[in-house]
């Protein structure tokens, strides 16, 4: 990974097209202010979020005293990682100590937990600074982000379309530049959804891997979302989402993926133009010098009947594995449905069909951008692998990026 910012990142305009990566090497070098990064994103999130709603709850006041401790805390040379001093946001599903947790939903806008979920500790353990809580589809119930007690999530590509979902203003908020990494659920596909309709990067872990304890703590959840989902890392790029995994698990990414044998999925769910752009994919990763070969993803065995999960998840690595290191294929089934067309579907308007069944079998997948599709809105590709081999297929996907030049490129917007 690199070590040095490449950005001008002197230049406030720079700071929204940044890197995770290049503020943290920024910070840790002296070239950037924790406090100056933080107020820049609090500036951001207060003149574009009135129109994107990406966020429930902006903490400005905590954001800005962890960001003068992080400063402080360098300046006497203790640095606790390359999240320190980073501005993070959290999916409003995970508590926050005296500070509200909805999970969208009308009945929790009041809900102010006593204790911090598992994984925002580790962020204030790993130094990173909290601008706030993320809007969301209701409950989780969703993947277009349009129903939440506080209005819809707006994607910053076209107001015209939907955001994904359930974790919508993540993925806003990490594309439109108001925060450079955000913890998330996957439960169907509802971090990975998102990050592809919006050009961002998500991982999720194999199940297990990241805690999903402190997620709406206390009240009543259905038990197949608690096995289905999964907590995962958003961010703009495999870099970046690699250095989120490292800061929050202490597993370094390798230098090179040891996932050599990639099985081309040729049954996912896919319209003519996902097919055409997945072609292109595939042409990059065989210029990588990876082999490919078809396989058949086994997506009928998928489902909320969680009878055989524990038994299927065990067998899936021999099945699906057997002769390949890891599968790839397309995020979407289609390109991103119109806040129209998404009103007359229903809640689940983006299709889950091919990214479900990661979640039931809980293998690590991670999407990242392979867009942009004819109307010029990203559309997203996925890594999968088997369990336990996430850092080595964050390898794989920072490979690809680089192979097909996948600099993050962020929506239009003013400033």
């Amino acid at each position: 990974m690199r070590n040095e910012v490449e950005l001008d990142i002197t230049a406030p305009g720079d700071l929204s097209r940044a890197l995770a990566a290049e503020i943290g090497a920024g910070i840790r070098n002296g070239r950037l202010s924790p406090v100056d990064v933080a107020q820049y994103c609090l500036n951001r999130i207060e003149a574009l979020n009135p129109k994107l709603n990406a966020f429930i709850t902006v903490t400005t006041d905590l954001a800005l005293e962890q960001a003068r401790i992080a400063e402080e805390e360098l300046r006497q040379g203790r640095w606790r990682g390359p999240l320190h001093g980073v501005p993070v946001a959290v999916k409003d599903f995970y508590d926050t100590a005296g500070i509200r947790t909805t999970a969208g939903f009308e009945h929790f806008q009041n809900r102010i937990p006593e204790r911090d979920a598992a994984m925002v500790t580790r962020l204030r353990d790993a130094g990173a600074v909290l601008v706030g809580k993320t809007n969301m589809h209701k409950l989780g119930m969703g993947t277009t982000s349009l129903e939440s007690f506080f209005g819809p999530v707006v994607n910053p590509w076209s107001e015209k379309h939907v955001a994904g979902g359930s974790s919508g203003g993540s993925a806003v908020a990490v594309a439109a530049g108001f925060c450079f990494a955000t913890i998330d659920t996957d439960a169907v596909g509802s971090g990975r959804l998102p990050a592809s309709i919006c050009g961002v990067t998500c991982l999720k872990p194999t199940y297990g891997m990241l805690s999903g304890e402190g997620i709406l703590a206390g009240e009543e959840t259905d038990p197949a979302i608690l096995v289905l989902s999964h907590p995962c890392l958003m961010s703009r790029s495999a870099e970046d989402v690699a250095l989120t995994f490292d800061a929050l698990t202490g597993t370094p990414v390798p230098e090179s993926s040891t996932l050599r044998r990639i099985g081309i999925a040729t049954n996912f769910a896919g319209s003519e133009e996902i097919a055409s752009a997945f072609v292109a994919v595939v042409s990059i990763i065989e210029a990588m010098g990876i082999e490919t070969r078809p396989v058949e993803v086994p997506f009928d065995k998928a489902s909320f009947d969680l009878t055989h999960i524990q038994r299927d998840r065990t067998r899936i690595d021999a099945l699906l594995f057997e002769d390949v290191d890891a599968i790839v294929l397309p995020t979407l089934t289609e390109p991103t449905p119109t806040v129209e067309e998404a009103c007359r579907r229903g809640d689940l308007a983006v299709s889950p069909d091919n990214t479900f069944f990661c979640n039931y079998f809980g293998l690590p997948a991670i999407n990242v951008p392979m867009g942009p599709d004819e109307n010029g809105l990203p559309l997203g590709v996925q890594f999968v692998a088997p369990h336990d081999s996430d850092a080595s297929l964050l390898a794989l996907a920072l490979a690809y990026q680089r192979a097909a030049n996948g600099r993050f490129v962020p929506p239009s917007l003013p400033g």
